[in-house]
């Protein structure tokens, strides 16, 4: 499935008005079947399906690894992925029974929002990044973003482990970190080595699904909720925001920014 299609819309430019064609971004209710039992649906952009799908199960405490996951498949025609795995059967009925709506885009629930039930530990981990690599990079964030340059319709996350990045672009922005990760772990990389750039807000469940995975270092171009500076800070998490230029506002964390 295409993640862009073409319509025709009506211009209006100075003067004068015509018709032309436009580039949209794909939007589609996805469902996430586990073990035969729909787990959950999610409005999203029809890209790295399965590395979302995988992403998810991990940011939620489903699974614990990639290596989990016995079988995975997109069916187009429904619009569902179908995952076997070995999964927590807790973290599964928590998702489904105490889910919370959430403040991303379109209508989408996560049973991690609420520090008191994460199972994510306090980070320890010493990596450090230089400012103006921060920098350097946020100044980059849009130069391998394709969907975004074709339609200027969607979020965008990267997340650079060592030398590589892995990207995720979809209209939510929650599916764009959990596809990132997704992929991430396909490839077998060491999140714990990464650091997580996001294109909006630094709100909770953004902050959680960085922390559930270990990730030391979220970091944005704009600014975080109060919810998610004390996750944050409860759980140390290194979190930069109004990353531009050469600008930056640390507020959590500051330890892993140099100079």
């Amino acid at each position: 499935m295409q993640p862009i299609f073409t319509t025709k819309i009506t211009k209006f430019k100075s003067n004068d008005s015509f018709e032309c064609d436009d580039i949209l971004v794909r939007e589609i209710k996805l469902d996430i079947n586990v073990n035969g039992a729909k787990a959950g649906s999610m409005m999203a952009t029809p890209t790295d399906v399965e590395a979302l799908g995988i992403g998810y199960l991990l940011s939620e405490n489903i699974i614990k690894s990639y290596s989990d996951i016995e079988h995975i498949d997109f069916n187009e025609a429904e619009l569902a992925l179908n995952i076997t795995a070995r999964i927590d059967e807790g973290s599964l009925n928590i998702l489904t029974t105490e889910n919370v709506i959430i403040s991303g885009c379109g209508r989408s629930v996560t049973a991690s929002v609420n520090p008191a039930n994460m199972k994510a530990k306090v980070i320890q981990n010493d990596i450090k990044f230089k400012r103006s690599e921060i920098s350097k990079q946020m100044g980059e964030f849009y130069t391998q973003c394709d969907l975004y340059e074709k339609t200027g319709c969607v979020h965008t996350a990267k997340l650079m482990i060592g030398d590589k990045f892995y990207i995720g672009e979809d209209i939510a922005q929650h599916n764009t970190i959990d596809k990132a990760i997704g992929k991430a772990v396909m490839d077998g990389a060491n999140l714990r080595d990464g650091i997580l750039m996001v294109s909006g807000r630094l709100s909770s469940e953004m902050v959680v699904k960085a922390v559930t995975n270990s990730i030391a270092v979220l970091v944005s171009r704009t600014a975080p909720t109060s919810l998610g500076v004390l996750i944050a800070r409860r759980f140390n998490l290194t979190l930069c925001g109004f990353v531009r230029g050469e600008n930056l506002n640390v507020y959590s964390g500051a330890e892993r920014v140099y100079a």
